[in-house]
């Protein structure tokens, strides 16, 4: 087996090699890049503009170019994919499976996508990319690959062993053989170690596995992932409404799934509300991050009216002022600890198996005893420092009652969001700190009214 080289991205390597680019060394390019791993080659090129990464691509190997090209983040590899006419944009495809295949051709003009179909050869690979261009990219539909090893379940092991060769062109990763029946409907699998230890006549019916976890092609990339993660799968098959075997999904693809996920989860904690990269345009970023920049300022414009509400207090009480970033900042620390355990806890619906009521008594109970260790803490140092004993009750009465409005917040907002459909990250941002900042206010002001 041919050794990967180890691959390492420095300065002096970057710059020897664009020298070379420029020179177009042809011969240095192709061997410092021989046996290098196709990733570790799309790293490299990520440092060079259009032109110079379609240079030194053409340089390769087919199968190289289509795995550089594949492994590309979507938006780079929509822009480069412009540089490439139909006829090279076929050849690509024509060295990657149905599921990628498609991934690039939804990247592509209409008539560009038409074009690189039409220039293929292989009319299953054709009937395959033409079949998975149906579904939406965010389904198991839009997921799947065509490309699989099945066997009719009448099959004797030899017929099995002879698909299994006749396919081995075409499916890259072979995990087990999906058994079906006259019908194409999915009945189980057999595993590889199960075929090689069966004697030549054993039939499929007599050594297939019939539990098997599956799929429909209308289910959530979500839902797939729930279910491949929660099952530790490395592949999952798809059916259709009748139990017909269409395709599979690897874990190759849920692990791209998971990752976009997860990104979209952190940018909108963070109140972006777009998928954006620091690559973007100026506009993008903008619009990405204004909003909830804005509903940050409408909310301290409101604080500031708010605290305009107690004049009074504030100033007979000066002292009450020094609290308020004390009171503000507890209150929104608190609550998006609470949001984000809960939006954790949403991706895996087990974890509300013991029922909402439950869940939020444990809350209150956690929110009392980090509330009663906040107020004691604050009280006592007031008092250590030379504070007003009565002030710093009231401090730590109006912070305990804080942190108990603010984890029921932090808790009860994402549930809301996530019943009317919202993505739930949603609450763990700026939405929940503002809210927070707000609420704590209130109480510490009505505390203040009432106690002082």
């Amino acid at each position: 087996m041919e050794q990967l080289v180890q691959f390492e991205l420095s300065k002096e390597f970057r710059e020897r090699f664009q020298e070379a680019v420029d020179n177009k060394d042809t011969q240095f390019i192709i061997n410092i890049l021989k046996g290098v791993n196709p990733a570790d080659i799309s790293s490299l090129l990520h440092e060079f503009d259009t032109d110079d990464s379609k240079y030194v691509i053409d340089l390769l190997e087919s199968e190289v170019k289509a795995e550089i090209i594949n492994d590309l983040d979507e938006d780079i590899r929509e822009k480069f994919l412009k540089v490439f006419d139909p006829p090279e944009i076929t050849a690509i495809v024509n060295h990657l499976d149905s599921d990628d295949a498609v991934d690039i051709l939804n990247e592509l003009p209409v008539k560009d996508r038409e074009e690189v179909i039409a220039g293929l050869e292989n009319e299953e690979k054709e009937a395959n990319i033409l079949d998975l261009l149906r579904y939406e990219e965010d389904v198991a539909g839009g997921l799947m690959a065509k490309e699989l090893i099945k066997a009719n379940v009448n099959w004797t092991v030899v017929q099995c062993i002879e698909e299994i060769r006749r396919q081995a062109e075409n499916v890259q990763k072979l995990y087990s053989v999906y058994v079906v029946d006259d019908n194409e409907r999915l009945l189980g699998r057999v595993s590889l170690k199960r075929i090689i230890l069966s004697t030549d006549k054993t039939k499929i019916a007599d050594i297939y596995e019939p539990d098997l976890v599956a799929v429909e092609t209308y289910m959530s990339e979500e839902e797939v992932a729930i279910i491949m993660r929660k099952y530790d799968l490395e592949a999952v098959p798809v059916v259709n409404v009748q139990g017909k075997l269409l395709g599979r999904i690897t874990i190759d693809d849920i692990v791209d799934v998971i990752t976009e996920i997860a990104e979209e989860e952190r940018q909108l904690m963070a109140g972006i509300s777009e998928d954006v990269e620091e690559d973007d345009s100026v506009w993008m970023l903008t619009r990405a991050r204004l909003p909830w920049l804005l509903i940050g300022i409408i909310g301290g414009i409101i604080s500031a009216k708010f605290m305009g509400i107690f004049e009074d207090d504030l100033l007979k009480v000066t002292a009450i002022a020094f609290f308020i970033p004390l009171i503000q900042a507890t209150g929104g620390n608190v609550g998006i600890q609470s949001s984000s355990i809960v939006v954790q806890s949403l991706a895996n619906p087990s974890a509300f198996s013991d029922g909402l009521f439950k869940r939020l008594l444990k809350v209150l109970m956690v929110a009392i005893v980090n509330g009663l260790v906040l107020a004691s803490l604050v009280y006592g140092i007031n008092i250590l420092l030379g504070g007003e004993a009565r002030l710093s009750l009231v401090v730590s009465l109006a912070l305990f009652s804080v942190v108990l409005i603010a984890s029921f917040m932090g808790t009860i907002t994402p549930l809301i969001l996530n019943k009317f459909g919202f993505n739930p990250a949603l609450a763990s941002g700026p939405f929940i700190t503002t809210t927070n900042d707000l609420l704590g206010l209130g109480i510490y002001f009505y505390i203040v009214h009432l106690l002082l």
